[in-house]
């Protein structure tokens, strides 16, 4: 059998034509998903259920023909299992009871003792290593240490991680024994993902590009090599995507930093600036902006366009600069995917 295209293009290869997937593809723009998960119940309650996990997993790929599935699940379902209780408020989002201090976070469970909450997410992915078809390439995630501990710290999303920046910066202590338990139990959570099936595993640093300077650095090039290098040994061979977000100049030299073997592109970036400054380094992934899938048209036509050739002189997975929008229409999904693959 050749080599899955995604696969390909992780060890290096230019392809004719990109390798693609989109990040949150199993979600609230697709009907199919809407009324799987109104049969769970609510959001936890699907990440939690094998068999609706795995079929919202496999709706997007059975409706565009995508080359990867994502695992269906959440990036604070680490922190859920080492022991902080999480829910999800209606209309706006997650809530977190807060690790604050150091003895909150010396409280926190043994990061061996993540996988009995977890056992799910394993069960989620080995259904979709049975059941995806033979081409799709299936992806793990995590998310990485400071976006996860900003969450663990506020107790909730925020705009500017105000509340973490102040940990980090009045209690540096506590902050970085946080990061390290995080970065601890992502290993063991990625790696028993390998186990189950997931052939790539990304790492989503959503809030990357908060962290300036030496704190860039400390805070999310080492937990991400730290993972990546430790991962490599467990399971040679193993693709890893980083996603770094609006991380700007960060971008430059991040694959080399962490070992990544591709970096994710968010659209504050332009493809240009990234052929240039870190495609020069490996594969990158990225990076059509998210609005498109909304307003469709020629506007996401040329965009496509514009972003397939600005990187089609090295290796290069097509994907969006962020996740899609629950206010994306599917027909714009199924145009870009036509203009990829047609050119």
């Amino acid at each position: 059998m050749t080599e899955k295209t995604i696969l390909r293009a992780l060890k290096g290869e230019v392809l004719p034509t990109p390798p693609i997937w989109m990040m949150r593809q199993a979600g609230r723009y697709l009907p199919e998903y809407r009324a799987t998960r109104a049969q769970a119940g609510d959001f936890l309650k699907l990440c939690y259920n094998p068999e609706l996990a795995a079929e919202v997993t496999l709706q997007p790929i059975r409706r565009y023909g995508f080359d990867a599935a994502i695992l269906f699940a959440d990036i604070l379902l680490l922190p859920q299992a080492l022991g902080p209780e999480l829910w999800f408020e209606t209309g706006e989002g997650p809530r977190m009871q807060t690790t604050t201090t150091m003895a909150e976070v010396q409280a926190l469970k043994p990061s061996h003792a993540i996988h009995d909450t977890l056992a799910p997410v394993y069960e989620t992915v080995r259904r979709l290593s049975r059941d995806l078809p033979r081409e799709t390439t299936l992806i793990g995630f995590a998310g990485a240490p400071w976006t996860v501990a900003t969450y663990m710290i506020a107790g909730r999303g925020s705009k500017d991680q105000g509340a973490a920046h102040a940990l980090k910066n009045t209690d540096r202590a506590a902050f970085a024994a946080l990061i390290d338990r995080i970065t601890e139990a992502t290993v063991l959570y990625l790696s028993e993902q390998v186990k189950a099936g997931a052939e790539v595993v990304k790492l989503f640093d959503s809030w990357a590009g908060s962290l300036k300077g030496e704190d860039f650095t400390e805070f999310a090039v080492k937990p991400a090599a730290r993972i990546i290098a430790e991962l490599k040994t467990l399971h040679p061979g193993l693709p890893v995507i980083a996603f770094p977000r609006e991380a700007g100049q960060g971008y430059i030299g991040f694959a080399q930093a962490t070992g990544a073997d591709c970096v994710a592109i968010d659209n504050s970036v332009s493809p240009e600036w990234a052929a240039a400054h870190v495609q020069v380094s490996g594969c990158v992934q990225g990076n059509l902006s998210p609005e498109h899938m909304v307003t469709g048209g020629d506007d996401l036509v040329r965009e496509t366009r514009r972003v397939v050739e600005a990187f089609r002189k090295g290796p290069h997975i097509f994907n969006l600069g962020h996740g899609i929008t629950p206010d994306a229409d599917p027909e714009n999904v199924a145009l870009m995917i036509e203009t990829v693959r047609r050119g």
